[in-house]
């Protein structure tokens, strides 16, 4: 936890030293600036490299200040039966993380006149003309809101009136975008890594590339591989629209800054896409905002995030919209035998840490 003697020893140290005056004019700004840029950086460096020794943590983290990196490092093995260490290029699955690029395709293919997110999913899919899930629509699948949980089984609850999370409402969301662009889910993703200059990013289908981290259950002593990696991310028991995307620490800060940066949504699609249109009490992450494929902060700092776990990856990708700050945490092991919560205490402890070190910033920019 960030002491607030922290916030009082960086103003100390930002506004001391002035006996000697400057020969030419400075910028007290930029000097602001670069101190506060320093301190994030020290702050940073000592936190997380704790959590990596903490966990032992196999994998890779980063964290972004817009194109500056203030934090990365990689820890582990992509192989671990060939010992190939993780590096810069190193390809995992990001599981649920996928989620927010089925809804930017849905809100793209809204924004050529194709669709609305008010319309009911029985106007695309014969598979909702049935009497338990003919009033489904587009927006219910996008934050969860439909009640279905596994497809052809009973509604959980009538639709809107609730949360429940399911990813075959996000599989339903791909069909969509095919039966309405006239291509394949896979096409249709791989022209938006495209159009965000996303180039080491594919699906499970797909997938041809050499660097990709293999899904490991169990530890780094004792450990299974995970079987038809990347390919098994495309079949029904998870399917690619809803946790079958492959991307790097690099593509998915090249991917925030483009999306809340206003690169592929108009800004009133934007502004749909990080609505808070739902709640979602997350078992590990705990209550949160729900927009179209995003968790959003509660209170400060304003962050919208995603949580992402298939079998041996478990990862989760943060954006603070206030200092354009990407954080990214990709792993590919997981010991299912601890639980969910075991899994994830480096991804919570990163968050918690980010999000006090936001809660900060927003103070020191206060006080310019």
């Amino acid at each position: 936890m960030i002491k607030n003697f922290t916030l009082l020893l960086l103003f100390c140290f930002l506004f001391s030293c002035k006996t000697e005056t400057p020969k030419k004019p400075v910028d007290k700004n930029v000097i602001i600036d670069s101190t506060i840029t320093a301190f994030q950086k020290t702050l940073l460096e000592q936190q997380i490299d704790s959590v990596f020794k903490k966990y032992n943590f196999n994998g890779s983290i980063a964290v972004f200040k817009d194109s500056l990196q203030l934090y990365r490092k990689e820890n582990g093995y992509s192989d671990f039966k060939n010992k190939i260490k993780i590096d810069s290029n190193t390809v995992f699955a990001i599981g649920s993380v996928s989620k927010q690029f089925t809804a930017a395709l849905v809100l793209l293919q809204m924004e050529q006149g194709k669709l609305n997110v008010s319309d009911k999913a029985s106007k695309y899919l014969k598979s909702f003309q049935t009497k338990e899930y003919e009033n489904i629509t587009i927006h219910q699948l996008l934050n969860h809101t439909s009640g279905l949980n596994t497809f052809g089984g009973k509604l959980m609850f009538k639709s809107g009136s609730d949360f429940f999370y399911s990813n075959d409402g996000f599989n339903a969301l791909g069909q969509i975008i095919e039966v309405v662009s006239g291509k394949s889910y896979d096409e249709n993703v791989m022209e938006l890594f495209k159009k965000a200059e996303m180039k080491n990013s594919s699906t499970g289908n797909i997938f041809e590339g050499k660097d990709f981290a293999s899904a490991y259950l169990g530890n780094a002593t004792k450990f299974v591989a995970v079987p038809n990696m990347p390919k098994r991310l495309g079949g029904k028991d998870i399917g690619t629209p809803a946790g079958g995307i492959l991307s790097t620490i690099e593509d998915l800060h090249i991917w925030n800054n483009a999306i809340y940066g206003g690169k592929i949504l108009k800004p009133e699609t934007l502004k749909q896409f990080v609505s808070k249109s739902s709640e979602r009490h997350h078992a590990v992450l705990g209550k949160m905002g729900y927009g179209y494929g995003i968790m959003i902060n509660i209170g400060s700092p304003e962050g919208y995030f995603h949580s992402g776990y298939v079998k041996g990856s478990p990862s989760l990708d943060i954006y603070y919209p206030q200092t354009k700050t990407s954080v990214i945490i990709l792993s590919n092991i997981a010991d299912e035998e601890k639980g969910k919560s075991s899994t994830f205490r480096p991804h919570v402890e990163v968050k918690k840490i980010t999000d006090n070190l936001e809660n900060i910033l927003l103070q020191l920019r206060t006080k310019q």
